[in-house]
């Protein structure tokens, strides 16, 4: 990481600084400086508390999220509840996306230039997933559930544990797409194998699941031989690319973000053409705002630069968009599960730290705790404030049979205040 403190005297960057922050419209922040003075800007709830640790981080303002985020790693600044200082600064992006959008036709080509510069295939895919989920699986184990589902859980209930509530998520895709004995399915994104394993053992289906992730593979082809399910989950090592044949029913949740806004269209169709002329489809996909994601896609940041190398969020518009251009897929049901993704996070930034001793003996440092603290708050923060969003989309080929159960019986929805 490079130097966030840049060459700006701390006392000139507090003088530059103070002003746009003085410009606040929604929620409070606070500022306590290493003396102790305090400086408060805007009103309002949600209030962030911001502790500065050196005066240098005055400068990290100037920088954006990138520089924020480089400032946080170093330990130039902290705060009791970095969840807060997130859903303030949501809040504040609308008005910034304006001004990003009026500049965006002299920014865009040296963003587009900076991204295009930076190869696609899959051979970059497989070095960017290696980057974040071949970090460990000692790692996730201590931050996930048991099912080590790495996506957005469904609590039909608030009081379900986080385990019930990824199962909960599992069943509620094998509803929607009424999977079946006889049915072939196919995986794109296996995870730890969550999904595959419980399609194939509570609905008898069979799973092809795919993953580029060397330890993700291998893990998950020890479950399927511990679970006695070799006969019904076939496991790959194969980019999405690669993929052939026609299935009764795709699975995608929470992929499409891996493969990069140059890749949206050519992922889409390429899952059409994999299923038969009556299959259907399940794509769970985070999405931006539809108003933020031109300025936002080429667009360098903390979590594109040090989190998901080479990711990055559609809209839902670009999705409908490119189904629309690109595939004969009809959308038959979109669900916003965003709500469910707060408390989801909230469970895993708990484990994430209660397990911190553990990490520190494991080989993760202070340093790389910092980033994951704040990565994890990052999303909690956007998806309470809707900066982001999860949903899931039910689409089928014309000549689908799906009695749609989906639309009628669907599981109570958990409400936005009840989680965040």
């Amino acid at each position: 990481m490079s130097a966030p403190t840049g060459r700006l005297n701390p006392r000139l960057a507090r003088a530059l600084v103070k002003p746009v922050l003085g410009r606040i419209g929604a929620g409070t922040l606070v500022i306590v400086e290493p003396d102790g003075r305090r400086h408060s800007f805007g009103h309002g709830s949600p209030e962030a508390l911001m502790r500065l640790d050196s005066d240098s981080a005055w400068g990290l303002f100037l920088g954006g999220s990138l520089r924020l985020a480089d400032g946080y790693a170093q330990g130039l600044w902290d705060s009791p509840d970095l969840v807060s200082v997130v859903r303030l600064a949501a809040r504040q992006m609308p008005v910034l996306d304006r001004l990003r959008q009026r500049a965006l036709p002299v920014a865009r080509p040296f963003q587009l230039a900076r991204s295009l510069r930076r190869p696609s295939g899959a051979q970059q895919r497989r070095l960017d997933v290696m980057a974040h989920y071949d970090l460990g699986n000692e790692l996730f184990k201590r931050m996930l559930d048991p099912t080590l589902t790495y996506s957005c859980a469904f609590f039909e209930q608030p009081q379900l544990s986080l385990e019930q509530a990824q199962r909960a998520k599992l069943e509620l895709v094998c509803s929607k797409l009424e999977l079946g004995p006889g049915d072939r399915v196919l995986e794109i994104g296996s995870g730890w194998g969550s999904f595959a394993l419980h399609a194939a053992s509570t609905r008898g289906c069979h799973v092809t699941t795919t993953t580029i992730s060397r330890e993700q593979y291998d893990h998950v082809r020890g479950l399927v031989a511990q679970a006695g399910l070799a006969d019904r989950v076939t496991v790959l090592h194969e980019d999405f690319r690669g993929l052939r044949g026609r299935y009764d029913r795709l699975v995608s949740i929470e992929m499409i973000e891996a493969v990069g806004w140059r890749n949206f269209g050519r992922f889409l169709e390429h899952c059409c053409s994999l299923l038969s002329d009556d299959g259907a489809m399940l794509l769970q996909a985070i999405t931006i705002d539809d108003r933020a994601y031109e300025v936002e896609k080429a667009t360098r940041s903390f979590i594109k630069e040090y989190i998901f190398p080479g990711g990055s969020l559609p809209s839902l518009e670009l999705i409908t968009r490119e189904l629309a251009r690109r595939t004969d897929l009809q959308t038959l049901d979109l669900h916003d599960i965003t709500a469910h993704y707060v408390e989801t996070l909230r469970l895993w930034r708990e484990g994430f730290i209660a397990h911190r001793e553990e990490l520190a003996q494991l080989g993760y440092d202070e340093r790389f705790q910092r980033i994951w603290k704040l990565y994890l708050a990052y999303c909690e923060g956007g998806f309470a404030e809707r900066r982001i969003c999860d949903v899931q989309l039910l689409l089928a080929r014309p000549r689908h049979r799906l009695a749609g159960r989906q639309l009628t019986d669907r599981p109570a929805r958990m409400d936005l205040e009840s989680v965040a």
